[in-house]
């Protein structure tokens, strides 16, 4: 069995990854990969996200977290926005929110875009808080895999925990930002648990 056919393990994602916006105070939240919006219906029932924006490539998700969301009154009352585009791009406008999400989509970026997509997240978009979760490949034989197997076909990697580590450090790094990592799901005391998050916060600069 994949994560992708356990529920409680998709709820979970969804539930860490809005319980750790909203511990920041964060008021306007971009969703980035949004999916078909499961996340945005996690944020839009709550009152303290005033704006909330998800950005999606693919056409088809986005039509369908339009139609998802469009019965819930704060899409109604104008705090939703849905944006068809890729956040490997510059989006001006988006910048300088006070957090942002990446819930399993990193994994479906081709290995060599990643540089792209640091300087468009990063350096562009500059979210105050990212949460960010990804497979933990290192827990891929408790579902049965392969080596070198993956969880879902479209994923161009998953990555172990020590280089997931090295990535975020990187990253944080780079472009003026703290990070945390952790876990969620069964922990597995040799391989971890799988799903991985990095937390990234940004440093304050002058005048903020």
């Amino acid at each position: 069995m994949s994560d992708r056919d356990d529920p409680d393990l998709h709820q979970a994602r969804l539930e860490r990854a809005a319980s750790l916006i909203r511990a920041s105070g964060a008021r306007r939240v971009l969703d980035l990969g949004c999916g078909s919006g499961s996340l945005l219906q996690y944020l839009l029932r709550d009152a303290q996200f005033e704006r909330v924006v998800g950005l999606e490539l693919c056409g088809e998700l986005l039509a369908q977290a339009k139609l998802r969301l469009a019965t819930l009154p704060a899409a109604r009352a104008g705090r939703l926005e849905l944006i068809c585009g890729s956040y490997a791009e510059a989006h001006p406008a988006l910048a300088d929110f006070d957090a942002a999400a990446m819930v399993e989509t990193l994994e479906h970026v081709p290995p060599e875009g990643l540089s792209r997509v640091e300087r468009a997240v990063f350096a562009g978009l500059r979210p105050g808080l990212l949460v960010l979760t990804t497979p933990n490949g290192d827990y891929n034989p408790l579902f049965g895999l392969a080596r070198g197997e993956f969880r879902d076909p479209d994923h161009k990697f998953e990555w172990s925990r020590a280089r997931f580590r090295d990535w975020g450090l990187g990253v944080a790094r780079r472009h003026g930002y703290g990070v945390r990592f952790s876990g969620i799901g069964e922990l597995d005391p040799d391989l971890g648990q799988p799903t991985q998050v990095a937390l990234f916060t940004r440093h304050p600069s002058r005048g903020e």
